[in-house]
């Protein structure tokens, strides 16, 4: 595959960045949360913090690998009427705010009900770049896989500290814009302590790829973002922005984006493995 095709749009946001002597930024918020209109601007906010790269989660009535921060957003959201036409309707807009590549973070079921080939046409149209899919895997993606690369839609799997090296390569074959490296075991959620699997996950990931690799669940402040930045090219920061949103409202989830922001922005020490 092309390396600027593969790249997509994701992908070169975190090249850019890395270009810059860096990681970037992945910034995550659930749609319709608390409100419609108040998931759209904390989304701005994220950018307006510097964020590089938005998820956008589409809110789904049974999240198994969300923690409690996230589950209650998306209940919230989902209990205010929150449709998947109203996720589109928040990418148009964030789409619309900033060249930030905005990517929808989803469960499979939602896409499946909507109609897959239906959903990429729609996400394309909306300005969207792409998904993260947690619960999907590539032999059971051909649909959304075949989809996608009609669009040049942004193609996101997963991998975990439980994935052998032959499914790591797998995966990264079949992703587009970068590979989102989970660095715990078990459901979303900010923790005290950056996993000590992830630093090992993204170097295995980086031998058999050429994308950028991010890693996400559970990273809450600068001081761990900037320890991810010295090994992996994206900081993703979710369950810690969702909290600041919950008790701060957008004006929260800026001052926590500019933390992160902050934080894969300081002088690198060890990122030269990058």
């Amino acid at each position: 595959m092309n390396e600027v095709i593969a790249l997509g749009n994701a992908g070169r946001a975190i090249r850019k960045a890395r270009d810059e002597g860096r990681a970037a930024l992945v910034g995550y918020l659930p749609a319709g949360y608390p409100t419609l209109g108040d998931g759209v601007d904390g989304l701005k906010a994220l950018v307006d913090g510097g964020a590089d790269v938005l998820e956008i989660g589409l809110p789904y009535s049974d999240p198994v690998m969300d923690g409690v921060t996230i589950q209650r957003a998306t209940e919230t959201a989902l209990a205010g009427g929150l449709r998947t036409r109203d996720v589109l309707a928040t990418v148009e807009q964030v789409a619309a705010y900033s060249d930030v590549p905005v990517l929808v973070m989803t469960y499979w079921n939602p896409i499946e009900r909507y109609g897959v080939d239906r959903f990429a046409t729609d996400l394309a149209a909306a300005g969207g770049a792409g998904l993260i899919t947690p619960d999907l895997i590539p032999e059971e993606g051909a649909e959304w896989i075949a989809a996608a690369d009609k669009l040049d839609l942004d193609k996101v799997f997963l991998v975990s500290p439980s994935s052998t090296d032959s499914r790591i390569a797998l995966t990264t074959a079949n992703c587009r814009g970068f590979v989102y490296a989970t660095a715990v075991m078990g459901v979303t959620g900010a923790r005290e302590q950056a996993s000590d699997l992830a630093a090992p996950l993204v170097a295995r990931t980086k031998a058999t790829t050429a994308l950028p690799v991010g890693v996400g669940l559970g990273v809450s402040n600068a001081d761990q973002a900037a320890g991810i930045a010295a090994f992996a090219d994206a900081v993703i920061v979710g369950a810690a922005l969702v909290k600041a949103m919950g008790d701060g409202g957008p004006t929260g989830v800026r001052t926590l984006t500019e933390s992160l922001a902050e934080g894969v922005r300081r002088e690198p020490t060890a990122v030269a493995g990058r």
